[in-house]
């Protein structure tokens, strides 16, 4: 096979085989209706044949579309696809399973007796006035279409609907939501004495590691090599394997917890269900209310490992790849200059020797001494 990837013709289109940068392998159809070409990948597809499949079922469809025959689509009912696409994709192939398992329950709750091609662009948006009547932020709202928007594209794949009426929907705009919220020293001490004993080793694993929220609350412990101090992740947001060093305070925090796991595969089991937490938000706002900390979120938790890398002059390569940022130009969105940063930068502008002063006449209006200008009061 080539670099680049294989493609097989068929006489009503083709099926293609494409490698990324990182080798990872995706499936691609190609067809013509109409006299337009297109060309779709097949997200779930782990051979030439599901590719295939896919491919034949969009030909006819089209065919029966361009010569008045209705498109028939399967009546599943969105509780029961939702349920499939934990199962049989989430849990697979996202770390960050645990939080599509908390967000599914919501929207389940709402449109859970829905058939598939009954969610309409106005029930999405009645979804959504819904959440945003209950305070929820419109960053929050669009995880939701996020989400909603990717179970119907699976839905499409495995050919249960012709069309997506998330993509009807116009997200929010989130500039201006970044917040740079980093924990002072003091900060993060009160917080840790108010954590509990559950929730503590899961808020120092943050702050040593800068790992999101899921792939703390899913990490299972053949994803960390105790021995060479290591953490791997595997299925990441970025969709490239991660490995993340282990510093000396952290391997002992993990070492006891490996003790107090006991024979649960992972790593942070809820105590009494030896399962995965699904949402710690309401033990961390507590924990936070009790340290006298306003508005933290968990994300800023990665927030101070990153700035904290940033302020002990790391660079800022390596804490993208700590992060697992795809470029710099994201990272440096977590890097900030305190008041003491900001005070010495601009301290190193004054002179070795001051310059003369410049004589004042009367001919002349007032010149300001550069000492004047560099002097820190």
């Amino acid at each position: 096979m080539s670099p680049k990837g294989k493609t097989w013709n068929y006489p009503f289109g083709s099926v293609s085989l494409r490698l990324g940068k990182s080798g990872k392998e995706s499936w691609h159809i190609y067809y013509r209706t109409n006299g337009t070409r297109v060309r779709k990948v097949v997200r779930l597809a782990q051979s030439r044949m599901d590719a295939l499949n896919v491919l034949q079922v969009e030909v006819a469809d089209a065919f029966r579309g361009r010569h008045g025959f209705r498109t028939t689509e399967k009546l599943v009912i969105f509780s029961d696809f939702a349920d499939q696409y934990y199962e049989n994709y989430a849990k697979i192939n996202k770390e960050s399973a645990v939080t599509d398992w908390y967000m599914l329950r919501k929207l389940k709750a709402r449109m859970g007796n829905y058939e598939l091609r009954q969610i309409n662009p106005l029930a999405i948006e009645t979804f959504r006035r819904g959440l945003l009547e209950k305070g929820r932020a419109k960053s929050t709202t669009n995880r939701y279409l996020a989400l909603l928007g990717k179970i119907m594209n699976l839905a499409i794949d495995w050919g249960l609907l012709s069309e997506n009426p998330v993509r009807k929907v116009k997200f929010f705009s989130e500039k201006g939501n970044l917040r740079e919220r980093v924990l002072t020293s003091d900060e993060e001490g009160a917080l840790l004495n108010c954590c509990p004993p559950y929730l503590l080793p899961i808020v120092l694993t943050a702050l040593h590691t800068g790992m999101r929220r899921g792939e703390i609350l899913g990490l299972r412990w053949n994803q960390v090599d105790l021995s060479k101090r290591i953490i791997r992740l595997e299925n990441t947001k970025s969709g490239k394997p991660r490995l993340i060093p282990v510093s000396s305070f952290l391997i002992e925090v993990l070492i006891e917890q490996k003790q107090k796991s006991g024979t649960s595969e992972y790593v942070f089991p809820n105590p009494g269900r030896r399962r995965p937490f699904q949402n710690i938000k309401r033990s961390l706002n507590f924990a936070a209310k009790k340290a006298g900390i306003q508005g933290l979120r968990f994300h800023d938790l990665r927030h101070t490992f990153a700035s904290r890398l940033v302020d002990a002059g790391v660079d800022l390569i390596a804490v993208r790849e700590l992060l697992g940022h795809h470029s710099v130009k994201m990272t440096e969105r977590y890097t900030h200059s305190n008041a003491e940063q900001k005070r010495l930068a601009v301290e190193c502008l004054r002179p070795s020797q001051p310059p003369e002063a410049v004589p004042n006449t009367s001919e002349k209006p007032k010149t300001v001494a550069a000492t004047e200008v560099f002097a820190v009061n």
